[in-house]
């Protein structure tokens, strides 16, 4: 059985163990480690919380220092990198550090898995998000604009990509549990959604 391996922010923790399910007859599925530790805060990326760019290229460094390798990597990073200040308005990550990251990112990538899979960040409905969050904010155009950086990227490289933005953007406003999170329905249909795509991939 193939072993899958996932590395994202806490969208991806919250629709994980629903995902797990879902594939556990055809792969064994594994996570960046510390859920415990992650779910105290999810706005805070530590152990299972992949967090930006930046954390996500330092990790996969350190894996692949100690020759770790993967059957199929399903990674995503963009959420924590356009956090942007309410006081200086800069960004986590700026663009061009996005896109020098996922660059390097795809480059490591390659070198420790043949089925590398990237899944599009989710979006951030402006109002709602900011209207909760006080330490940072965030905003649906910087979505669009980090998800067309790594579009371009993933599709120059060819690595496959989950449209995990379009298929969430559509149930609307009523997905959000809070600022940034979703319902456990929406989480348990993001995870049907990723399992029918990774099934479409073993089938050809």
């Amino acid at each position: 059985m193939k072993h899958l391996f996932v590395i994202g922010d806490s969208i991806s923790i919250q629709y994980g163990p629903y995902l797990k399910k879902f594939v556990d007859d055809r792969y064994h599925y594994d996570r960046k480690r510390g859920e415990a530790q992650a779910l105290v805060d999810l706005d805070t990326p530590v152990g299972a919380n992949g967090g930006d760019s930046r954390m996500v290229l330092d990790y996969l460094l350190g894996e692949q220092q100690r020759s770790v390798k993967y059957d199929i990597l399903l990674l995503n990073c963009g959420l924590h990198d356009i956090k942007t200040s309410p006081v200086t308005r800069e960004k986590q990550v700026p663009p061009d550090k996005y896109s020098e990251n996922l660059k390097q990112i795809i480059h490591v990538a390659q070198t420790m898995t043949d089925s590398f899979v990237w899944i599009r960040t989710t979006d951030v409905i402006t109002e709602i998000h900011n209207a909760i969050s006080k330490p940072f904010k965030r905003y649906h155009e910087d979505v669009l604009a980090y998800n067309a950086i790594a579009d371009e990227l993933m599709r120059e490289y060819n690595i496959p990509m989950i449209d995990l933005y379009s298929f969430t953007s559509k149930f609307g406003p009523q997905a959000y549990c809070d600022h940034v999170h979703f319902t456990e329905e929406v989480r348990h249909l993001q995870a049907a959604f990723i399992a029918g795509f990774l099934e479409s991939m073993v089938q050809t």
